[in-house]
């Protein structure tokens, strides 16, 4: 019980953290993400309202990684594993930090992306930017990298461009 507690406190203040950092203007701030042992980091002028797992009713006919579509809050949104889209899924099962990161409505995609566990904010003074490795093509929606205080690297993901993404909105497979 006392963890409950504690993930809903973790949850009101990363929602307190959210909205104020959404009204100040204090330079480039993330949502950070965790998906089969990977950090990613969603601009939070882009992210939307975090949510617990909610039923999900799939979609015949469509991708593995397009899970279905859930009812958040009175609206369906469709429901995407992230990791599975993104071809970094670990077999690992739904653990209870498990939540669905909807796409800021301002982007015009009822969309909830589902990620493994919220690992809190970020801003531009505790990241450090990585000179890009990449040899081939990468998708539009992948930004920078970053490293953090801890060493941690976090790929930056774009979400108004994942949103616009031909393969993303390919949900039939």
């Amino acid at each position: 019980m006392a963890k409950k507690e504690a993930l809903r406190e973790l949850q009101s203040r990363l929602a307190e953290r959210l909205q104020a950092a959404r009204t100040q203007d204090r330079g480039r701030s993330w949502l950070a993400v965790e998906c089969s042992s990977r950090g990613f980091l969603f601009p939070l002028k882009e992210a939307g309202e975090i949510f617990a797992m909610a039923p999900v009713v799939p979609v015949p006919h469509s991708h593995a990684w397009f899970l279905g579509v859930a009812n958040l809050r009175g609206h369906l949104h469709g429901v995407v594993d992230l990791a599975g889209f993104l071809g970094v899924k670990a077999v690992e099962p739904l653990r209870e930090q498990s939540r669905l990161v909807a796409f800021n409505s301002g982007l015009e995609v009822n969309c909830a992306l589902l990620v493994d566990r919220l690992s809190g904010l970020r801003s531009e003074q505790q990241l450090t930017a990585q000179v890009d490795e990449a040899s081939g093509p990468r998708p539009s929606f992948v930004g920078s990298r970053y490293k953090d205080e801890a060493g941690r690297v976090w790929q930056e993901l774009n979400l108004a461009a994942l949103a616009t993404d031909e393969a993303f909105l390919r949900i039939v497979g």
